[in-house]
């Protein structure tokens, strides 16, 4: 039996460094895709796969996600002031207390098919790491699972795994119980000055203690924009196999 999820949580902090064309008066997640946002597309998304609390860590112009309230009432907002400083999981962690039960975790900067979210919701374990096939973007964050299906590792260098399974997509599942041991490993790390930290370094240490499944899903139409290039992959390549695949109510 699957346990209803209905908080996500979008990490949005970042100031997309590498889109400085883009970004210099807005976050990444503002960047249009065919007239809407990456970050507004994925809220309605979310809407409509029953999502009723959508939690937003914001950092960069937050006051671009903050307007976002006026318009959904479902969307919740809360920066993190040491966004310029700090890596994901700090923003992560600023939401901890707001976040009473499981939820989808997910990337500002995501451009997805809404059946991603199908996936981990019909999926009866309770945390799940979405991962695609092999995207040959640029920037992948590889992942490797034991034998039976549980993270090991990721990373961007594929040196430091025995082998690769999937790509992470930036959209997982996860209990409470895991944030909680998340929050616990990172707050030794922060407490060493160590700020930059990502959340899927937290998701790696906290898997030696908690099973976290990988979903792989081959075929999977999604794409991070992080610079030029994945943005052009986007509008080329990602949305026209999204919008082939298109079901009513997208």
């Amino acid at each position: 039996m699957t346990t209803r999820v209905s908080t996500a949580v979008i990490l949005a902090a970042g100031m997309g460094t590498r889109l400085k064309g883009y970004t210099t008066e807005r976050p990444k997640g503002f960047l249009e895709i065919d007239g809407t946002s990456l970050i507004e597309r994925s809220v309605n998304h979310l809407i409509d796969a029953g999502v009723s609390d959508i939690l937003i860590g914001t950092g960069y112009f937050h006051e671009h996600f903050d307007s976002l309230r006026l318009k959904y009432p479902e969307v919740r907002t809360f920066r993190n002031d040491r966004f310029a400083t700090t890596g994901s999981m700090y923003t992560l962690y600023v939401l901890r207390d707001l976040i009473k039960g499981p939820f989808l975790l997910l990337e500002s900067d995501l451009l997805y098919d809404p059946i991603a979210l199908e996936y981990l919701l019909s999926d009866g374990e309770e945390d799940i790491i979405l991962a695609s096939g092999a995207t040959q973007s640029g920037d992948e964050v590889f992942i490797q699972h034991s034998p039976e299906g549980f993270l090991q590792n990721m990373s961007k260098d594929r040196s430091v795994l025995k082998h690769i399974d999937g790509e992470l997509v930036g959209i997982s599942k996860l209990s409470k119980n895991t944030l909680t041991s998340m929050v616990s490993f990172s707050e030794t790390l922060f407490n060493e000055g160590k700020l930059m930290i990502n959340y899927e370094d937290a998701l790696v240490g906290t898997s030696i203690d908690h099973n976290i499944r990988i979903k792989v899903i081959d075929d999977l139409a999604w794409c991070e924009i992080d610079d030029e290039n994945h943005l052009n992959r986007a509008l080329t390549k990602v949305y026209p196999k999204i919008l082939e695949r298109v079901r009513p109510g997208i």
